[in-house]
């Protein structure tokens, strides 16, 4: 057979091949996007919800979801209906089981406390009230101000301590969902979410001392000792203090009972015996 036309078949043999591959591809994706793919409903949210809501029928939608469905995803709308919203859902976010209350435990902010904890109200002044910090989620030491029990104003005056650090701000004041912009609203009362131990420590502060809070950074969850500080101490030259002198009481020796002697007196057949102490001890 001509060399020449070998060449030419196996060239048209190559290309023949390559089309046929081609449209092999072409024809199995439009197969396989033409095949239904097994979709599953699940519950969502129909609009934004906010934390605290009890769920009703009016507030559900369902949505398709193919494959695998998220952990915790809810199928059946009555098993979410009566159940408080315990963090702020988002139009057409699946309802997640971990996103609701327990059920039969209602809506509002009893229903966001964790098993064990508990809330506790603390009354704060209005610039933390206003100063954008006071917002569910924030991180706050609680600091109190005032005259120690038996304490004088002469002595070192007012002093500050630290009682509670790394406490997580719950709610603000009678409504304590966000504003539209996502700070603070103009309230006097802050909810910590305490423990019952630290609950009664907040208690008995607030109703002997001031309260202060300050913000800290919620990634940092170091329980620093902090020792406090007076009002003596703010207006002091911050120089350390001196040192008591300390007298030594020396004690003078004893002196030993001067060492007598003795002489016998013969007068005629009387004798007698009579005592001297040495001259030099007498001195």
């Amino acid at each position: 057979m001509n060399r020449r036309l070998l060449t030419v078949l196996l060239i048209a043999f190559i290309v023949a091949a390559a089309c046929a591959f081609l449209v092999f591809r072409v024809l199995g994706n439009r197969l396989a996007a033409a095949r239904p793919v097994p979709t599953t409903s699940v519950v969502a949210a129909r609009a934004d919800i906010k934390l605290g809501t009890v769920l009703t029928a009016a507030d559900l939608t369902s949505i398709e979801i193919a494959g695998s469905i998220p952990k915790g995803a809810i199928q059946d709308p009555k098993a979410v209906v009566g159940r408080g919203v315990i963090s702020d859902l988002y139009q057409g976010e699946p309802i997640l089981d971990s996103r609701l209350a327990a059920v039969g435990s209602g809506g509002g902010l009893a229903a966001t406390i964790p098993t064990g904890m508990r809330v506790s109200a603390v009354k704060v002044d209005e610039v933390v009230g206003v100063s954008g910090f006071a917002t569910p989620g924030m991180r706050v030491d609680v600091l109190i101000s005032g005259i120690p029990p038996g304490g004088s104003i002469g002595n070192e005056g007012t002093q500050v301590r630290t009682i509670l650090q790394n406490i997580e701000v719950k709610s603000a004041g009678t409504d304590y969902q966000k504003d539209a912009d996502g700070k603070a609203k103009p309230v006097q009362v802050v909810n910590l979410l305490v423990t019952p131990e630290q609950a009664e420590v907040l208690n008995l502060a607030s109703n002997q001392m001031h309260i202060q809070l300050v913000l800290r950074n919620p990634l940092d969850t170091t329980i620093a000792k902090i020792p406090g500080t007076a009002m003596g101490n703010l207006f002091g030259d911050n120089k350390p203090p001196e040192k008591p002198l300390t007298v030594k009481r020396v004690q003078a020796p004893q002196k030993s009972a001067p060492k007598a002697f003795s002489i016998e007196v013969i007068n005629g057949s009387e004798r007698s015996e009579q005592k001297f102490s040495r001259p030099e001890e007498k001195q």
